[in-house]
């Protein structure tokens, strides 16, 4: 599944290698309303490589919103498995057939994580790794995450478990999204594992990371640790004490 807005410099190339990790796979674009034709490019190549669908979006309403939209489709579908990567090729397409290999023995989440032994970030400076390892430490404190990289966003999903996850009631965009999600099969009680992978930044194209995106996460994942981990359990004792 790819999201995309504006990525007609990248469409092409990363369909193309995408088939050629996973030739048999299915494969979905999610357009959010692209001014750039990015749409139109997927169609036509769809054409050419067969068994790539186009989903035209017609207003830009974030990627929470556009992995819910394909998450529905490839439900509706009978896809047994979901993957979530992106578009701009940050996300190697070679990678997929190591995360679908771990999806098949047993597990719920597949996370290409950047913080196991064998996974990298090789451009990135000091500062922007510190800040993406403390943001992941920091949800997986709060919220009781075994997990290393619960910001990633390329992973693999058992459809499974995306069947019994309430995606009407999952509210994040962005990092949100992703960690929502996780947080969402721990609570589940599905199995994550994650394997290395090397994410680098996109060559063509513009970034659609804001600040508004890590402040969003920022502050949802204080909610719910406060929601779930504190008044969860102020709760919990109240309701021990009266059937005491």
């Amino acid at each position: 599944m790819l999201p995309t807005y504006n990525e007609a410099e990248n469409i092409d190339d990363v369909l193309r290698r995408v088939r050629e990790a996973v030739p048999e796979a299915g494969v979905l674009v999610v357009d959010d309303g692209s001014p750039d034709g990015t749409a139109d490019l997927a169609d036509a190549l769809g054409s050419e490589l067969g068994q790539i669908t186009v989903m035209r979006r017609t207003e830009k309403n974030g990627l929470g919103a556009a992995y819910r939209a394909g998450f529905r489709w490839g439900l509706d579908e009978g896809y047994e498995a979901l993957v979530e990567m992106d578009s701009d090729l940050s996300h190697d397409p070679a990678a997929l057939p190591s995360i679908l290999v771990a999806l098949e023995h047993s597990a719920d989440l597949v996370i290409g994580s950047r913080y196991v032994p064998g996974g990298s970030i090789p451009e990135w400076s000091w500062h922007r790794r510190a800040l993406s390892r403390w943001g992941n430490r920091y949800a997986a404190g709060l919220l009781g995450l075994a997990v290393n990289d619960a910001t990633a966003g390329y992973r693999a999903y058992r459809a499974a478990m995306l069947d019994q996850i309430d995606l009407d009631g999952v509210v994040a965009d962005g990092y949100g999204f992703q960690i929502e999600m996780t947080y969402q099969v721990v609570a589940l009680g599905g199995r994550i594992v994650e394997v290395p992978i090397s994410f680098t930044d996109r060559v063509r194209g513009t970034s659609k990371m804001s600040s508004r995106i890590v402040v969003e996460a920022f502050g949802l994942v204080t909610w719910w640790a406060i929601r779930d981990r504190l008044l969860g359990g102020a709760r919990r004792r109240r309701r021990r004490a009266l059937n005491a």
